[in-house]
């Protein structure tokens, strides 16, 4: 079984910082991609960043130069430093990997709420 725990989220005021964080935890024999989604009531689900097992990073245009991907490959853990946030920012965050257990698969997380709101 591998389960993907998330932590961090919460209600921030606008300009505000928080910081998630996801641990995969579990029969893991390697983790190719973890990244972050998220989607906010009435949208579709929508990549926010994602970062390699080599560390090369992408994100989505609405978040590039606020918010900052990294990873601990040694604990299987994955952050998510979010900066500068607005009420577009509001949303459920959900941790995704791309890991093989006994095989290869996509694994989500159960998701955590970030409200930006004053």
């Amino acid at each position: 079984q591998v389960q993907l725990v998330e932590s961090g989220g919460g209600l921030v005021q606008p300009g505000g910082s928080l910081r998630l964080s996801c641990a995969a935890s579990g029969n893991i024999f390697n983790i190719y991609a973890m990244g972050w989604y998220r989607q906010a009531p009435g949208k579709q689900r929508e990549l926010v960043a994602l970062i390699t097992s080599a560390g090369s990073t992408n994100y989505a245009d609405s978040v590039k130069g606020r918010f900052t991907i990294s990873r601990d490959n040694a604990k299987n853990t994955v952050y998510l430093q979010m900066n500068s946030l607005t009420a577009e920012d509001t949303a459920v965050y959900y941790c995704n990997a791309d890991l093989r257990s006994f095989s290869r698969a996509d694994y989500w997380g159960q998701g955590t709420q970030v409200t930006v709101s004053s």
